[in-house]
């Protein structure tokens, strides 16, 4: 039965993250998400039903487009696979694998969109606050204790409020902007889902993850100063889930 609820949870994360990559592709630059049928973003020829299939069409077709023979948009597939493990991973490891496919599938398109684009939206960062204050608020509910609501609304201020005034720190000493306008309230988002420690732990494992991807690019030859740019939305993003995980076990 498990295997069952697995591929399940497979099936439906590449769906959504089908149209995740959608939302990656063309919310930057402003087109249409659902407004339009899907349309090979080379030659706009409108795609049919079987070409929708996520993962499966982009394997059969060879990544390319049936009409004009241009590359599918490999972030596309990313989003597909990445979704679909994100289900499979919440199934086998959460006590609430609803939840944790809610919040990794969100991390996953934030996390991709400061990775490809260098942004975070604020609405996607308040869809994600938002959806972590209704955890709260279940969860607070179903185990009638009202301090997991109160955790949850302090981790998101604390959450915004030590990367704001880390920028505010940053922007005094050197004169320039170091963190991005979207970091501080996607950290306040994720506080709202774990709470105070939550998000020390998240700052933790983002930080020896920048600390790898520079180590990796020193060696690679590239020089790194102070004002080498990393996604730090991207690292908070993968930071957050595997710590909600393991809260939960």
């Amino acid at each position: 039965m498990t295997v069952v609820f697995i591929l399940a949870a497979m099936v439906l994360g590449a769906v959504i993250g089908s149209f995740m990559g959608v939302v990656l592709i063309r919310l930057p630059d402003g087109r249409p998400i659902v407004a339009d049928r899907s349309a090979c973003d080379t030659c706009d020829k409108q795609l049919e039903p079987f070409e929708l299939i996520p993962v499966l069409s982009w394997v059969i077709q060879g990544g390319k487009c049936r009409e004009c023979g241009s590359a599918i948009d490999r972030w596309q597939l990313a989003s597909e696979v990445g979704a679909a493990l994100i289900g499979a991973i919440a199934v086998l490891l959460s006590y609430f694998p609803i939840w944790a496919m809610l919040l990794g599938w969100q991390l996953l398109l934030l996390a991709m969109l400061d990775l490809r684009h260098l942004w975070l939206p604020r609405q996607l960062s308040a869809l994600l606050g938002a959806s972590g204050a209704l955890f709260a608020l279940v969860m607070g509910y179903w185990a009638n204790d009202v301090m997991i609501l109160v955790q949850s609304m302090v981790g998101g201020v604390f959450g915004f409020a030590a990367l704001w005034l880390l920028g505010q720190g940053y922007l005094a000493w050197r004169g320039q902007e170091g963190l991005g306008g979207g970091d501080p309230p996607l950290l306040g988002a994720i506080g709202l889902w774990l709470g105070p420690l939550g998000v020390i732990h998240t700052l933790l494992v983002a930080s020896l993850g920048g600390l790898a991807i520079a180590a990796v690019l020193w060696r690679a030859g590239q020089r790194i100063t102070p004002d080498t740019m990393l996604p730090l939305g991207t690292l908070l993003a993968l930071a957050a889930w595997p710590v909600f995980l393991w809260q939960g076990l």
